[in-house]
């Protein structure tokens, strides 16, 4: 404080985050006629004050530095009362006072006698800061339970202990007692005790053996306080201590002691020592007592040798064994024992266990082992001595080894007879069903096919490891004749197998048929036989894997959501189908009746391409004939009228099941549903009626009428009612109908690309206007429609026609 300044105020606060002054630092003033207050955060938090005054005119350096004391003559001090991130101070100066300073030095340290040397030397005229100590402080949470809340961000390893900073100012880790090294990092707090050695290390000096925990080199030993040294001259063992130098002439593990001799350098000759572990940050050191006053804790066993009794560390074996890190009796076949003297309790220490000898301070082949075979471990001899019951033993051993390996060579014998026994039954019983099952004839019926398209007839151990035996999880549906099982064969190809529901041969020949007839068919909207299997009870079929579900699927399962279907995906569907079984009746090399299409048939790839399927009740016709008389067979809300009541399946039977196809793609209702009076209605009947009442459009599904124009809807809805026709006779064939939604779909993807409309000249045959739609009902009305307006011709133009001509 210069002349004329009579108060003065500072402050001072840490340098950064995470750094606090802690309260073992004390603020010295050095000056006269000062009265001196100390703030922590605000200057209401007062933490102390003392009087600084000058008893004569020497100069206060001077007599700060002779006296070496700071008693509030020419200096006085304030300690910190806790730790702090910062804190103020106020100098007031003193009246009446005989002598004034020009400056008065104010600083902070934790050792007065330092700072006053620097100060002698020649200060700075300001304010300083000098040899304080600091600690680090953890400040984004401001105490240690907050701080435990969030594991990410919680500074303590899972050894240390957290210790709360005053006023809520954040928290520091600190290893526990028995541990040291870094609180902050994984592992950072290290037992004092390590129970690893190192690999290789030097276990001799001379002809002493030096056992872990005892050692020469870096590494090698448990502690500092095991660390012996070998003289490279005189091959001595020789234990250093900081005081006096022993050799060490005997080390015993099992009694745990040393045997020193010859006293080197003993710079105290009444002082002996005993290592135990007594620090509080978990470190070893030596106790040393006299021999006057210390009675019986080292046994003389002579004048010139000293015992010294050692223990690993001054804990208890419940205290050492709560942490694996630290224990030290690590051999498998060691125990662990308290050492007393009397009522006093000095550590633990390790040894093996009875019948056992080594090294219990180790874990590899060095530590605690048993006697060799046929010996035992005598301790009074410490080695391991003969048994008299040796051979009898060996011989008994040999006879009970070879009985043992007699009866296992009988038993792997026998296992091995019985497994080739039971494969055999198996083979045989495969080999049956495959003859049961038409196997031989189906090879006929294959065996023309060309070896790119060939039919695999695969086994049934291929089809089991493909499917983990048939495993519930793995089934992808159950239908009429039978349940698809979803596969994978070991080429990666991922496929359906389908286990038919056979109990009577007549189904197994219908089975077979599916068979022949797919084994024909190469169609992109057919689905592809990979092959089959007839080596079990019931045959099986492996089909190509269709990922999206069925037609069926996609247009019930959810009515009141959008469905994923557009108006041209319909189309396209349709034309698809259409085309497959346009395929079947008129392009195959055996004209083929699929004998029950249904939505639920119609399967869909990942890129929603139609793909028909099921051919188990199709039913295959020479050229010659037209139609065939069979058992009525199908899905009742798709079966054909006709074929219901006469049994003679026709071509047109199929095109019927597609018109009730068509109209669940324009309605999205079930082919049999609950009308709104509650009761179960025929799909192909209320479309019929809505037409007929002209009604349509509240028929359609909502999304129909959104994407579709009148005049699309209006062809669709003519070529369906065509389809439903009660006689076969008056409906178009598969042919004409896949062509007309091929005409339907090209038409609708120019107008979509803005093509010319060169077919404007046609007007479409199959779709006369709403008041028009009647016109079916008569030929004669049906001709004069397909003769007007045709300026024109082409091969749609004469399967369009054709459809509404009388047959």
């Amino acid at each position: 404080m210069s002349q004329g300044v009579d108060t003065y105020n500072m402050s001072w606060e840490i340098p950064g985050e995470g750094v606090i002054i802690s309260e073992v630092n004390e603020l010295y003033v050095v000056g006269c006629g000062l009265d001196v207050y100390m703030f922590g955060d605000n200057m209401t938090d007062l933490i102390g004050s003392c009087i600084s005054i000058c008893a004569d005119d020497r100069g206060v350096m001077e007599r700060a530095s002779v006296d070496g004391s700071c008693n509030g003559i020419d200096c006085c001090y304030i300690s910190f009362p806790r730790d702090l991130s910062g804190f103020m101070f106020k100098l007031v100066r003193r009246n009446g006072t005989r002598a004034q300073l020009d400056d008065a030095k104010v600083f902070l340290s934790e050792e007065y006698t330092l700072v006053l040397s620097d100060l002698y030397s020649g200060w700075v005229n300001t304010s300083n800061l000098y040899s304080s100590r600091f600690e680090i402080a953890i400040t984004d949470q401001p105490n240690c339970e907050r701080a435990q809340v969030n594991k990410d961000s919680y500074a303590c390893n899972n050894e240390s202990n957290c210790k709360n900073l005053p006023s809520q100012r954040g928290y520091n880790c600190l290893c526990p007692n028995n541990r040291q090294g870094n609180p902050y990092v994984v592992n950072g707090c290290t037992p004092a005790y390590d129970p690893r050695p190192k690999k290789n290390c030097t276990t001799s000096c001379g002809n002493m053996s030096i056992p872990f925990p005892f050692g020469i080199e870096e590494g090698c030993y448990a502690n500092v306080n095991f660390r012996l040294n070998c003289t490279p001259s005189d091959s001595i063992t020789v234990l250093d201590r900081r005081y006096a130098q022993y050799r060490v002439t005997r080390l015993s593990l099992d009694d745990g002691f040393l045997a020193v001799s010859n006293m080197l350098n003993d710079t105290s000759s009444n002082n002996m020592e005993r290592i135990v572990n007594s620090n509080y940050d978990g470190t070893y050191e030596f106790e040393y007592y006299y021999e006057s006053i210390v009675d019986g804790i080292f046994d003389f066993s002579q004048e010139d040798e000293i015992i010294i009794k050692w223990v690993v560390a001054n804990l208890t074996c419940q205290e050492a064994m709560q942490s694996n890190a630290k224990y030290a009796c690590v051999s498998h076949n060691s125990n662990c024992q308290n050492v007393t003297r009397g009522k006093t309790h000095y550590g633990y220490r390790c040894k093996c266990n009875d019948g056992f000898h080594g090294n219990p301070y180790l874990q590899n082949e060095n530590s605690c082992t048993g006697c060799s075979h046929g010996k035992m471990y005598d301790p009074t001899k410490k080695k391991c001595v003969m048994s008299a019951k040796k051979h009898n033993l060996i011989l008994g051993i040999a006879v009970g080894v070879a009985c043992g390996l007699g009866s296992i060579m009988v038993a792997l014998c026998a296992i091995i007879l019985i497994s080739k026994w039971k494969k055999g039954i198996r083979r045989r019983i495969r080999r049956a069903y495959f003859k049961k099952n038409q196997g031989l004839l189906l090879e006929q019926l294959i065996s023309n096919e060309s070896t790119t398209n060939k039919t695999m007839i695969f086994s049934l151990e291929e089809l089991e490891e493909a499917t983990n035996n048939f495993d519930a999880t793995r089934v992808l549906g159950c239908g009429g004749h039978g349940t698809v099982y979803k596969g994978i064969l070991l080429d990666q190809r991922v496929v359906a197998i389908k286990k038919s529901k056979v109990v009577e041969q007549i189904e197994i020949d219908q089975f077979i048929n599916e068979v022949a007839i797919l084994s024909q068919i190469i169609h992109r909207n057919v689905v592809k036989l990979f092959g089959c299997c007839l080596e079990d009870e019931v045959p099986l079929l492996v089909f190509e894997f269709i990922s999206n579900g069925t037609l069926y699927d996609l247009l019930h399962t959810d009515t009141m959501a959008k469905c994923l279907l557009s108006w041209d995906d319909r189309i396209r569907i349709a034309m698809e189908a259409a085309g497959a079984l346009s395929y079947l009746h008129s392009a195959a090399e055996i004209p083929i009746f699929h004998r029950d299409v249904k939505s639920s048939n119609i399967l869909m790839d990942d890129n929603f391409t139609a793909k028909v399927s099921d051919f188990g009740t199709s039913r295959s016709l020479s050229l010659h004939e037209t139609h065939v008389v069979t058992i009525v067979q199908g899905t009742f809300s798709y079966l054909d009228p006709e074929y219901y009541y006469t049994g003679e399946l026709t071509e047109k039977s199929d095109v019927y099941s597609f018109g009730v196809i068509l109209v669940e793609l324009l309605t999205r209702k079930k082919p049999i549903f609950i009308n709104n009076l509650g009761a179960k209605q025929s799909l192909s009947h209320y479309f019929i009626e809505g037409l007929q009442e002209g009604s349509l459009m509240e028929i359609l599904d909502s999304q129909v009428v959104e994407e579709a124009d009148q005049e699309e809807i209006d062809d669709i809805a003519s070529l369906t009612e065509a389809c439903l026709r009660a006689k076969g006779g008056q409906r178009p064939t598969m042919k004409e109908v896949e062509m007309r939604l091929q005409f339907l779909r090209n038409k609708m993807m120019r107008e979509a690309r803005n093509f010319p409309k060169y077919d404007e000249e046609i007007e479409p045959l199959l779709r006369p206007h709403a008041r028009d739609l009647h016109a079916h009902t008569n030929p004669v009305n049906a001709a004069h429609l397909t003769s007007q307006g045709v300026s024109g011709f082409s091969l749609e133009h004469q399967f369009a026609s054709s459809i509404y001509l009388p047959r």
